[in-house]
């Protein structure tokens, strides 16, 4: 199996438990980037990269607020975890 099959399976089977360390731990990774991002000054590239930030853990909270199917919601989870690292690299060493 692929690591993201066995990372979903797990998921899937502790759903409950894994969507409420998600909840907390996606938005305190989305606070770090914002963290990160506005330490850079509040232009417009900042403020574009901090709403695309704000808007990737949003989503992943609300598709577990909605109960959508755990894939949607496994998979937002994986998108904003991916936005957030993301944005706190380039913003620790490229601007």
């Amino acid at each position: 199996m692929t690591l993201y099959q066995t990372t979903f399976d797990i998921f899937n089977r502790n759903y409950m438990g894994s969507a409420a360390m998600a909840v907390i731990g996606q938005s305190c990774l989305g606070g770090a980037a914002a963290m990160y991002v506005l330490a850079n000054g509040t232009s417009i590239p900042q403020m574009i990269q901090l709403g695309i930030i704000v808007l990737a853990c949003v989503f992943a909270n609300t598709s577990i607020l909605a109960q959508m199917k755990h894939k949607v919601v496994f998979n937002l989870i994986a998108l904003s975890t991916f936005i957030s690292i993301l944005f706190i690299l380039l913003n620790c060493f490229v601007l």
